[in-house]
């Protein structure tokens, strides 16, 4: 069974290397001057071509993504929907990372090949994937391969013996996590490839394949700097008949035991972890007990207990982050589960980060070490999505900041790093994606050229009309809302809430 593929793979969240104390307010939802600061608008443009995605950030302030290049893709429309989840584009794209505003291409494996990066580290390493030039016999779609990119080169990671493989995250330490392909048939294959998927951790040259908790599958995810990765596997080779899926437990991998860790699940027979930080705490979500709900969970290595985080009421919900503090974000439900809302995990409870307007619905990106939380929300009224800001209890409209001469409608706000810079994607009104950079005109930023260094009041702040562009890639119809740091929703929930 193929998976629901809502997200593209450079959304990866970073979360190493946060090192900055989280600032708790006394008062989660009150802040008295609803005062933020202004930002300047970076349109990171493309290479040579139409489009660009991004999502990827460090704490240095370096973006990265995939643009389009002039180059006519040889395999279109044959597209790999591992690797490009946009669609089948006429053009070959190729991974970047920005250097003083601008995209650096990061190349490809040789070849007329598209590549993708996730977020790159603080030293300059960035993961991801290519295509390689040939067809998959199984899938009759492009092969990808796993690479890395060091020292401005890239480096094909290789397989597990099968066809496909990709990274999905790298570490300080060149630890890479991802997932690969290996010779042996399996009907329920994570990915649709036809054989057996498997979680690796590659280093030094050698692609390690991390097992399973029992069945024929496994998928890794996000690394951390302790060299931790999380991901989730089959336990057993039986289907579930409301899932479709053999039984699906979380896992974390540690190199100290070099072992997987079940982290079990909320009741039911499909959990999946989404990220990591650097404490060990785990995110993700899990199904209650009868496989027709699930709600988002935290797991603490001192606990080594999975917490049911809840919802607002509703039957659905998913942690998609979590800071070094220790505090989740994701999106949760309200009764009848057709309103749902980003969510902050504090003090044991959720706090619902609003919808610009009060109505609608809305979910989250990532957060901070100072507690900025960014995201998507579809505001009642609004024929689109909106990317947004959350910061002392209150939530903004980001296209504020789009300046009158500029003809972008930022979508989705993707990451936010520790200075407060914050990437996502855009659209042009004739519905081209565009990646963004969002830079802070406060203390931390001085200088800035085109900056505004006076503060913005939210409750006077307007936003600009939502164009009309083509359906698309305007996100106006979403089967659910997607994670954010991992490209792949595997089918083993009831289905999501739609907009």
């Amino acid at each position: 069974m193929k998976s629901r593929i809502l997200t593209c793979f450079t959304a990866i969240t970073l979360f190493a290397a946060l090192a900055i104390p989280l600032r708790l307010d006394a008062q989660d939802n009150q802040n008295d001057n609803h005062k933020h600061h202004h930002y300047k608008l970076i349109d990171l443009g493309t290479l040579g071509g139409p489009q660009s995605f991004g999502g990827g950030l460090n704490n240095q302030g370096t973006a990265s993504g995939s643009a389009d290049t002039t180059t006519p893709d040889p395999f279109y429309p044959n597209a790999n929907p591992l690797i490009n989840v946009w669609g089948p584009d006429p053009f070959v794209y190729h991974a970047f990372e920005t250097k003083n505003g601008a995209l650096v291409d990061l190349g490809a494996l040789p070849g007329a090949n598209s590549s993708v990066t996730s977020a790159p580290t603080a030293n300059g390493l960035s993961a991801g994937a290519s295509i390689v030039g040939t067809i998959d016999p199984l899938t009759g779609w492009p092969e990808e391969n796993a690479v890395l990119w060091k020292d401005g080169q890239i480096f094909n990671l290789g397989t597990l013996g099968g066809y496909e493989s990709a990274a999905f995250s790298v570490n300080s330490r060149g630890q890479v996590a991802g997932f690969s392909g290996n010779s042996i048939p399996d009907p329920y294959s994570f990915l649709g490839l036809g054989t057996e998927t498997r979680a690796f951790r590659w280093q030094n040259g050698q692609m390690q394949d991390l097992g399973t908790l029992g069945g024929p599958d496994a998928f890794g995810g996000i690394v951390n700097e302790r060299g931790q990765i999380v991901g989730l596997s089959y336990t057993n080779s039986t289907v579930n008949p409301v899932t479709g899926l053999p039984t699906t437990h979380p896992f974390l991998w540690d190199p100290k035991t070099k072992k997987m860790q079940d982290l079990g699940t909320l009741g039911g027979t499909f959990g999946e972890t989404l990220t990591i930080n650097n404490r060990g705490q785990v995110v993700g979500d899990s199904n209650l007990a009868g496989d027709l709900t699930f709600h988002p969970f935290l797991w603490d290595p001192k606990t080594k207990k999975m917490q049911d985080l809840g919802t607002f009421g509703g039957g659905k919900g998913i942690a998609q982050g979590i800071n070094e503090a220790g505090e989740p974000v994701g999106w949760a439900t309200y009764p009848g589960d057709q309103v749902y809302r980003a969510f902050l995990w504090r003090h044991g409870r959720l706090i619902d980060l609003g919808v610009e307007g009060g109505a609608g619905n809305s979910f989250t990106g990532s957060i901070n070490s100072s507690s900025q939380v960014v995201g998507q929300m579809f505001p009642a009224g609004l024929n689109g999505d909106r990317a947004f800001l959350w910061e002392n209890g209150q939530i903004i409209d980001l296209n504020v900041f789009v300046p009158p001469d500029s003809d972008l409608t930022l979508r989705d706000a993707q990451v936010i790093n520790d200075r407060g810079e914050i990437s996502g994607e855009a659209t042009l009104p004739n519905g081209d994606g565009r990646a963004f950079l969002l830079i802070p005109c406060d203390e931390h930023h001085q200088g800035v050229e085109g900056c505004d260094y006076s503060m913005v009041d939210d409750s006077t702040a307007k936003s600009r009309p939502s164009p009309v562009v083509r359906e698309v890639f305007s996100g106006t119809q979403r089967l659910s809302p997607p994670s954010r740091t991992n490209r792949f929703r595997f089918p083993g929930h009831a289905t999501g809430p739609t907009n």
